[in-house]
């Protein structure tokens, strides 16, 4: 495949890297795209647009009528997403799928989709030691068991490291719950034989309340808990968990994480008027424990079913009511918010620096918000946008890119120079007298290497390790109420599968659910499990 110059690129539509047109994203409201009707998933057309300062989506299916949801409680936070998303993705020169026909019928990864894998999903089992009501896997309820050999999950992560131009880095095993695998162990290891820099599981911790499984698991190559974590009510987690012993088992799970030198990102399902008065509380709890803590991945509830419109938006607590109610302790106001995808323009620079495809977070802006917290000995945390010019110094980091790329026979000569710059224009933006104690400008440029390269961020490159740091932020997967192809076509977490195949999140849990398909295809009746496997089918 020819790939073409920057001077083309410049001059043409933007295209993925197979050829499809990329149909470029809006910088405000109103604005068109497609979602689908809740009702029979049929594709229909649909327009975003404000009322009452509020960001809405409206759709009218000609079989089931008219829908209308709730997409941002505030629409200062929303337009300020849009103006900080730089939209370079181009996707993958080596998708499953060629010349697909539309988004999201063919999926599988196609050659429209627009982003490369970011954070890959391997789901490990459908079985689960836990049977939630608010569970977007259905874990525990179906008749049949997924749960993939070791082999077929060698294939899954060779997939991942087969994907081009950039290869698969950072893996999550996921289920059901991924620990009650039979080789987990093993699979720990695999992933960090085949080079994985950065292992993680989404766990709700039961198995981590055992200090030598934490341990062994810590040895195997696990870096990181996705921990699912709902607040600090035990009475909580009766009503969406089922029992309220989950918190004190959590609690133990995370002093054994502490004690085995991982880490943990909290992953509370925020529901409307049920558990959002939790939000202030696991920030705090994670600032508490900052030893353990990097990050808060909160995750407003994706609602299925039929729902009528105000009942939904009382259910709906969308991210920039995360944002609203984070502001609420003092930490942050609604300029410290900003798009996950925001930070493409540091690793397409150390792209262009390199002459290496990175990996680049292009998802939509309204996917995900955030702000990355540097927190002091004192456990006192400041937003990056306090002592950083962040979007002045984004902008002067693509521009030295896009610089570099256009004279891309230049690069050898000018690479020293322009690390040079790069190091003058990022400390330019630098405010130093503003930057929490202890943190100087090399180790701030530290710390930033290591958002990028976890192994860097572990202190496994040099043996220097970062200034502490905590991103909280907000990742919406879509249900068929507010889903946008758009967002589809640039979703950067992706789900492996055993027929060699990459989904990304919300064509495999939501929408059309790719996910039924798959589990159904490669299971085996929870019958014939059970003759095999005794009564580890029946876990819960």
């Amino acid at each position: 495949m020819k790939t073409k110059t920057a001077k083309e690129k410049a001059s043409a539509a933007r295209q993925t890297l197979c050829g499809a047109d990329i149909t470029p994203l809006p910088r405000d409201l109103p604005y068109a795209t497609v979602s689908l009707c809740p009702e029979c998933s049929r594709k229909i057309d649909a327009r975003l647009f404000e009322e009452n300062g509020k960001v809405y989506m409206e759709k009218t299916c000609p079989d089931h009528g008219y829908c209308r949801d709730l997409i941002f409680s505030d629409v200062d936070i929303y337009r300020q997403a849009l103006s900080w998303h730089y939209d370079i993705g181009e996707g993958v020169s080596n998708p499953a799928v060629a010349k697909a026909a539309s988004c999201p019928d063919d999926c599988g990864m196609c050659d429209l989709h627009v982003s490369h894998t970011v954070l890959a999903n391997v789901d490990l089992t459908n079985r689960c030691n836990l049977t939630c009501p608010i569970c977007f896997a259905n874990a525990n309820v179906q008749d049949y068991i997924y749960e993939p050999s070791f082999e077929e999950v060698k294939g899954m992560l060779q997939t991942l490291r087969d994907e081009r131009p950039v290869h698969g880095r950072v893996v999550q095993f996921a289920g059901g719950e991924p620990t009650l695998h039979p080789d987990w162990f093993r699979i720990l290891t695999l992933a960090n034989e085949m080079d994985f820099a950065h292992v993680q599981c989404a766990t709700n911790g039961i198995k981590f309340a055992d200090l030598d499984f934490a341990m062994k698991s810590k040895e195997a190559g696990l870096h990181t808990l996705y921990l699912q974590f709902d607040g600090l009510d035990p009475k909580l987690y009766k009503e969406i968990r089922g029992s309220e012993k989950l918190l004190d088992i959590k609690f133990k799970a995370i002093e054994n994480v502490r004690k085995a030198g991982m880490k943990i990102v909290y992953v509370p399902t925020i529901v409307g008027g049920v558990n959002d008065d939790q939000v202030v509380p696991i920030l705090q709890f994670a600032l508490d424990n900052i030893d353990v803590s990097s990050g808060i991945s909160f995750q407003p509830v994706a609602l299925t079913g039929r729902i009528d419109d105000k009942e939904r938006e009382k259910l709906r607590f969308t991210l920039s009511d995360l944002a609203l109610r984070i502001n609420e302790t003092g930490y942050t106001t609604k300029a410290d918010w900003f798009p996950l995808s925001c930070t493409s323009p540091i690793s397409q620079l150390i792209s262009a620096m390199r002459g290496n495809p990175t990996c680049h977070i292009t998802c939509h802006p309204t996917c995900g918000i955030g702000t990355y917290f540097f927190v002091d000995q004192n456990k006192k945390p400041t937003p990056i946008t306090r002592f950083v010019n962040v979007k002045a110094l984004l902008d002067d980091m693509q521009k030295q890119a896009q610089g570099l790329e256009a004279s891309k026979w230049l690069r050898g000569a000018y690479k020293f120079f322009t690390g040079a710059g790069a190091l003058v224009n990022m400390k330019k933006h630098f405010i130093a007298d503003q930057a929490p104690e202890g943190l100087s400008f090399t180790r701030f440029l530290q710390t930033l290497e290591g958002m990028l390269d976890k192994k860097a961020g572990r202190g496994e490159l040099d043996g220097t390790y970062t200034y502490k740091t905590l991103l909280v932020a907000g990742m919406h997967f879509m249900d068929s109420y507010n889903y946008d192809i758009d967002r589809v076509k640039r979703c950067v977490i992706h789900y492996a599968t055993p027929d060699g195949r990459l989904y990304p999140f919300c064509t495999y849990n939501s929408g059309l659910v790719f996910r039924d398909k798959i589990e159904k295809q490669f299971s085996v009746p929870k019958s014939e499990y059970r003759k095999k496997h005794g009564a580890s089918a029946d876990c819960c």
